[in-house]
C-alpha cells in the first residue's frame, strides 16, 4: 500500500472518473462491454478508498475523537446509498432514457474530492514516522483541529515515535508471523468476515418481495425503500455520536446480537407470511430493524479498529489484510447466497443470523475496549492473550514517567522481569 494517504485518494479519483465515463457513454457506444469494465473499474476504486481512507482518518485524528471520526466513513457510505436510491426514482433519473447519467453521477464526489482534498494536510503521523518533518505535524494537526495548541496531540504521536524510531514498514507475511499482534489480526479478520457475511447484501434479495406482500402497489415500491437509505443514514449518524461515550464493544456485540435476534424473527415471519395479513409488516419492520442494527455498529467500526490495533508500520499492512478479507468474502456472499437461499428458502437468514451470533461471542470475550486508549494501551491489552510483550510497551511506560522532551532509558532485563511477573511469557 502507498505510503502516501493523501496522494493514494487523489489519484484513485482516476478510476471514480473512468468508470463514470465508461458507464454513462455505454448506451450511446451500444456496449454493453463497457458497463462490465466499468464495474470493474468501480471495483478498484473501492477497494482502494475502503482500505486508505480508514487509514488517513485514524492517523489525523486524536484518540478522542478517533471513533467519530473513524465512523464518518460509514456515513458516508450509508448517504451515498440513500442518495443512489432518491436519483434512481423514475421522477429524477430512473428511467429507460436517463439511466445513463445516473452512472454518470458518479463523477461528481471524484471531482469535488480532487478540487477539495489538495488543501488538506498529509497525515501527521506520516509526516513525523516516515518524513521526520515534526513541524509538518505540527501544522498538519493545526490545520484539523482549528487550534493553535497541539501540544497535546503532538505528545502524543510522539511518544508513539519514540517506540518506532527505528522500526520499518512491515511486510503482510512479517505482520501475520508477529507473535505480539496475533489475536489483534484475528480479530480484524473475525470483524472484517463477519461485516459481510452477516447478511446485509441478502436482506436486498428479498425486500422487493416483501414490501409487495404487504400490499403496496409495485410502483410505489422505489418510494417505500426509500425508508432502508433513510433508516441506514440515521443509524450510522447516531452511532458517530454515541460512539465515544459508549465505546466499541458494546456497539459492535450490541450491533451482532440484535441482527441475530432480528434474522431469526424474519426467518418466522418470512415462512408465516401467508398466515395473516399483518405478519408481511412485521417483517418490513425486522428488514429495517437488521439495517439499523448493522449501520449502529458493524457497519464501521471494524475499519476503525484496524486503525486503532497497529503501531504506524504495521497499519498499511494491517489494512491490506483487513481489506482483503472484507472483499473477499463480499464475494464469496455474491456468489454463494443464490444457491443458500434456493436450497433453504426462507429458513437461508438461520445462516446469517449463525454468523452475526459467533461474531459476537468471538467479540465478547476477545476484544477489548479501545475508546479513547492509546496504541501502547491497547497492546497491553492483548498482551496477555498473544503470550508475548510488545517491545513497544515497556519504552511507552517509561514516557510517561518522564518529560516529553527526554529520552527515557529502558533496560531490557527489567522488561523481560515485568513480562515475567505478569505472566505474558
Amino acid at each position: 500500500m502507498p505510503r502516501l494517504r493523501k496522494h493514494t485518494l487523489l489519484a484513485n479519483n482516476i478510476f471514480a472518473i473512468s468508470t463514470a465515463l465508461l458507464m454513462a457513454c455505454a448506451l450511446q457506444a451500444g456496449a454493453f462491454e463497457m458497463l462490465i469494465v466499468g464495474r470493474f473499474v468501480m471495483g478498484i476504486d473501492g477497494g482502494v478508498a475502503l482500505s486508505v481512507l480508514p487509514m488517513y482518518l485514524s492517523e489525523i485524528s486524536p484518540k478522542e475523537i478517533r471513533g467519530s471520526l473513524g465512523q464518518v466513513t460509514a456515513i458516508f457510505i450509508c448517504i451515498g446509498v440513500f442518495a443512489g436510491q432518491l436519483l434512481g426514482l423514475p421522477e429524477l433519473l430512473g428511467k429507460e432514457s436517463t439511466w445513463p447519467y445516473l452512472f454518470g453521477v458518479i463523477v461528481i464526489p471524484a471531482v469535488v474530492q480532487l478540487v477539495s482534498l489538495p488543501f488538506l494536510p498529509e497525515s501527521p503521523r506520516y509526516l513525523l514516522f516516515e518524513k521526520n518533518d515534526q513541524m509538518g505535524a505540527e501544522k498538519a494537526f493545526q490545520r484539523f483541529l482549528g487550534k493553535e495548541d497541539v501540544s497535546r496531540e503532538l505528545e502524543e504521536v510522539l511518544a508513539e515515535g519514540r517506540v518506532q524510531r527505528n522500526i520499518r514498514l512491515v511486510s503482510v507475511w512479517e505482520l501475520l508471523r508477529s507473535p505480539f499482534v496475533r489475536w489483534q489480526v484475528l480479530t480484524v479478520v473475525v470483524t472484517m468476515a463477519c461485516y459481510q457475511l452477516c447478511g446485509l447484501n441478502a436482506i436486498w434479495f428479498y425486500t422487493n418481495s416483501i414490501f409487495g406482500k404487504a400490499g403496496i402497489p409495485r410502483e410505489n415500491i422505489p418510494y417505500i425503500t426509500l425508508s432502508t437509505g433513510g433508516v441506514e443514514t440515521l443509524a450510522s449518524i447516531f452511532s458517530g455520536l454515541v460512539i465515544e461515550r459508549l465505546g466499541r464493544r458494546p456497539l459492535l456485540i450490541g450491533g451482532f446480537g440484535l441482527m441475530t435476534l432480528f434474522f431469526g424473527i424474519l426467518t418466522v415471519t418470512l415462512t408465516l407470511q401467508d398466515q395473516a395479513s399483518w405478519i408481511p409488516y412485521l417483517s418490513i419492520f425486522c428488514i429495517l430493524a437488521i439495517i439499523a442494527s448493522f449501520c449502529s455498529g458493524p457497519g464501521g467500526i471494524p475499519f476503525i479498529l484496524t486503525g486503532e490495533f497497529f503501531q504506524q508500520s504495521q497499519r498499511p499492512a494491517a489494512f491490506i489484510v483487513a481489506g482483503t478479507v472484507n472483499w473477499l468474502s463480499n464475494f464469496a456472499v455474491g456468489l454463494l447466497f443464490p444457491f443458500i437461499q434456493k436450497s433453504l428458502g426462507t429458513y437461508c437468514f438461520l445462516v446469517f443470523a449463525a454468523i452475526c451470533f459467533s461474531g459476537a461471542l468471538y467479540l465478547y470475550f476477545v476484544l477489548p475496549e479501545t475508546k479513547n486508549r492509546t496504541h501502547a494501551e491497547i497492546s497491553q491489552a492483548f498482551a496477555r492473550r498473544n503470550k508475548a510483550c510488545p517491545p513497544e510497551e515497556k519504552i511507552d511506560a517509561a514516557v510517561t514517567d518522564s518529560k516529553p522532551s527526554e529520552r527515557p532509558d529502558v533496560d531490557p532485563s527489567s522488561t523481560r522481569d515485568k513480562c515475567v511477573k505478569n505472566g505474558i511469557v
